[in-house]
């Protein structure tokens, strides 16, 4: 993967993990596992975001209820279930750094572009959201494809914006539940993941924002 593809899409986290080890897959006799990652949020609650990670850079810190800190990027994919496509998403490590409590426990940076076109909504209580998919070039010709949500005058910007224009941003990973009704006496909950937009980037000056909010203990809209 070259320089820029790298960092079209940079994540850093630090949490407690809170399940165990699952086998995920295997790729070229390189095995990979799944588990979950709590992760604080200036409000006291937590992100709960799945994470994927190579056999070997597991160690004795990868374990049930230890607190870690990663590097990585937020990938997304499709599987099949039930003969219908879901798109998921996971963080990919790359690597396990050191603890420091003084960091952002939470930071996202991607580069990519508007793919779908925005939509633009209003809360109960006057909040404007706009919801954005985003495109990020991966190495070998793939992509990912993230779901982001912008506030207040960053919506008002973004739902302008057209399908195949660029988009820089600076956020948050989030995690929420909701409950999706199947039938009419079926009701499942499930977990979205999805990118809280906390600056739009436009040129290279803004990356000096950038390395303020990752030296920021919390930067979050809860």
């Amino acid at each position: 993967m070259d320089y820029e593809q790298m960092n079209n899409n940079k994540v850093y986290l630090r949490g407690r993990i809170v399940s165990e080890l699952v086998f995920s897959h295997e790729v070229f006799d390189e095995k990979f596992y799944e588990f979950q990652l709590e992760v604080p949020r200036l409000s006291e609650s937590f992100d709960t975001i799945p994470v994927t990670i190579s056999e070997r850079l597991i160690d004795n810190r990868i374990k049930f209820n230890q607190t870690i800190t990663i590097s990585g990027q937020f990938r997304s994919y499709n599987k099949q279930t039930e003969g219908k496509s879901k798109l998921v998403l996971t963080v990919f490590v790359r690597e396990i750094e050191e603890n420091n409590e003084s960091l952002n426990p939470n930071t996202i940076e991607l580069n990519g572009f508007i793919c779908k076109e925005p939509i633009f909504r209003t809360t109960p209580f006057k909040r404007e959201i706009s919801d954005v998919l985003l495109a990020v070039n991966r190495a070998y010709n793939k992509s990912d494809y993230i779901p982001c949500i912008a506030w207040g005058r960053n919506a008002r910007y973004v739902k302008e914006m057209k399908v195949g224009e660029p988009l820089s941003i600076v956020g948050r990973i989030q995690s929420r539940i909701y409950q999706k009704k199947v039938s009419d006496d079926v009701v499942e909950t499930k977990n979205a993941y999805e990118i809280s937009i906390i600056k739009l980037l436009s040129n290279d000056n803004d990356q000096n924002y950038v390395n303020n909010i990752a030296n920021s203990k919390y930067t979050s809209i809860d």
